[in-house]
């Protein structure tokens, strides 16, 4: 089953986003990049409020691939509660040094590892992922410029990735600057999770708020089954 995940900033955008179908709630601030942290504070008063209701997912921000950065930072994120915690593997630095920083917490935590299709992917890491105890891998972009996941990868390269990921058993997501428009073409790869943000925003801009409508019109084109827990 494909289950819908919907980026929100606040408690507020939260509670929306679960009212309107959100499968999983992510904790991202669009403000700060491509995976801006929101602050701890907000973690905590999310969980608190639907995390007994819905899955909650939080990225770490941008951060460097040094582990001395990474492995505090995803530390915290898990100590807030929430299911899954994304970090990025962005194209400079050493992204198999920091699976292997990562792998203890990946004991007790639920791990998801970002690439970024506009960052000339490397799916190699997928095996250490997997080794490393990381329960997922999504595909997203790095530069919210106007190009979305299609636009930096073919429709092959995505199902590729999906596949691969799903054979070692990763949970996959696709994100990306996706559009309503986009899921006729990417549900037939059968990812675990597809990720919104711009689409699910008034204008269709990622930095404004949430809308009831544009959700709706996402939500409408998912097909819903029940819900079964990661």
């Amino acid at each position: 089953m494909t289950r819908l995940l919907a980026s929100v900033r606040n408690l507020e955008e939260a509670r929306l986003a679960m009212a309107g179908g959100a499968d999983i709630v992510d904790l991202k601030e669009p403000a700060r990049g491509a995976l801006g942290a929101v602050p701890l504070a907000v973690a905590y008063e999310v969980v608190r409020e639907i995390g007994s209701h819905c899955l909650v997912s939080a990225t770490v921000g941008d951060l460097p691939l040094r582990p001395k950065v990474l492995v505090p930072a995803v530390s915290a994120a898990g100590e807030a509660g929430v299911s899954f915690v994304k970090i990025g593997l962005f194209g400079s630095g050493d992204s198999r040094e920091c699976i292997r920083a990562l792998a203890p917490l990946a004991r007790r935590l639920r791990l998801v590892a970002v690439l970024f299709a506009d960052q000339d992917p490397d799916f190699s890491l997928l095996d250490p992922l997997r080794d490393g105890g990381f329960v997922g891998a999504m595909l997203d972009t790095a530069g919210k410029d106007g190009r979305g996941l299609r636009d930096c990868m073919s429709d092959e390269g995505i199902a590729c990735f999906v596949d691969a990921a799903r054979n070692l058993g990763l949970l996959t997501g696709l994100a990306g600057s996706l559009w309503a428009s986009d899921i006729p073409a990417l549900l037939p790869f059968a990812p675990d999770y597809l990720g919104f943000r711009g689409a699910l925003c008034a204008g269709g801009s990622r930095t404004t708020g949430l809308d009831a409508g544009a959700l709706r019109k996402v939500r409408a084109r998912i097909p819903r089954k029940a819900a079964v827990e990661a």
